[in-house]
């Protein structure tokens, strides 16, 4: 299995946002010399949700200040973006990281409609747009003499500079959330990156997108080498015992849960009806043993999480992106990188 620290950092006050931001700075240097395998960004705007704002301005400080992770985003929404813009952007990144970049994109949801309202586009361009988008940000990194016709971009350049220094360009994954995505992109060999759901629905996606692509006449090879790059999201802390774990991070991640509720109900325009997501599961919801059927975090102490690892090694997930939202202080999170290396990563390695 591999592992990768997922920034997602929730800070909802602006009394220290620079602060914030170089904790999460010295979170890339440990994470990288404690071992983990790869470094993921998210975004979000306007709340704090994620409190560096801009992704690639940020991964471009963490490409620099690494060596050997990989860095990937977790996503890029594609319709808040220029193509072209993204496509120089990512290339100029993908030389500062000396190859080490992913490129993870998403259609959006209606979830933070306001955040496309707020850079004055609409969410339900997402989907129409998304194809067209990524077709352009392909054939931006990887030709001359530009010409592109579609519905959304009409565009025409000599060449984006700097190529990227992955050839022919950084690899795309897709963020997908139902079946149908799923299978949308297994068809094509593209990798993606899952969330929520439990261990088990989990194994029962990756299965579903190991089948369609045997369906679609890939080679196992061809499998393999998707199935090697599906990355799974899971919030992540880890204390000496369970208890202590679930009350430094379940009451937190339960007040950010609320908190966000009331920036969309306010400020997502009426007419994107959103569906109410459920609230996190406090500790009732966690039984004595882990349940591979339960939608559980990886939260607890060391052996609760090495035993919910194992589970999910044996439905086939490969690969972690974990996240503690920001949600405990720093010398929390710091402990819980450090007990996660030290105590539960060795078992899952080789």
């Amino acid at each position: 299995m591999r592992f990768g620290h997922f920034f997602y950092p929730m800070k909802f006050d602006d009394s220290d946002d620079g602060g914030a931001i170089r904790e999460c700075l010295d979170e890339a240097a440990l994470v990288e010399a404690v071992g983990y395998d790869a470094i993921w960004f998210a975004e979000h705007y306007f709340t704090g949700e994620c409190v560096y704002g801009d992704p690639l301005v940020f991964a471009s400080a963490v490409a620099v200040l690494t060596r050997r992770v990989m860095l990937g985003f977790g996503i890029l929404e594609l319709p808040l973006h220029n193509p072209v813009r993204v496509a120089m952007q990512t290339a100029l990144l993908d030389n500062l990281s000396g190859g080490r970049l992913v490129v993870g994109t998403a259609k959006g949801s209606n979830y933070n409609a306001f955040e496309y309202v707020g850079f004055g586009s609409d969410p339900a361009l997402g989907a129409r747009q998304m194809e067209e988008a990524e077709a352009l940000l392909v054939k931006a990194w990887t030709t001359d003499n530009v010409e592109f016709r579609g519905e959304h971009y009409q565009v025409s350049f000599p060449s984006v500079r700097p190529r990227p220094y992955q050839k022919p360009h950084p690899p795309l994954a897709r963020a997908c959330i139902n079946r149908e995505s799923i299978m949308e992109m297994a068809r094509i060999g593209r990798p993606i990156l899952l969330r929520g759901r439990s261990t088990n629905g989990t194994g029962a996606d990756i299965a579903l997108y190991r089948d369609t692509m045997a369906e679609a006449g890939f080679d196992e090879a061809a499998i393999e080498r998707c199935l090697d790059n599906i990355w799974v999201w899971r919030e992540t802390h880890l204390a000496e015992s369970d208890d202590q774990a679930m009350d430094e991070f379940l009451p937190a991640n339960l007040k950010a849960w609320a908190i966000m509720q009331d920036y969309r109900e306010r400020w997502n325009p009426k007419e994107y009806p959103m569906s109410r997501q459920a609230p996190p599961a406090q500790r009732e919801g966690y039984a004595e043993a882990p349940d591979a059927d339960a939608s559980e975090n990886l939260v607890g102490s060391p052996k609760r999480v090495a035993e919910q690892l194992a589970q999910m090694r044996e439905v086939g997930i490969r690969n972690l992106m974990l996240t503690n939202r920001g949600l405990v202080p720093q010398e929390a999170a710091v402990r819980s990188i450090k007990l996660f290396s030290e105590q539960v990563m060795p078992k899952f390695r080789g």
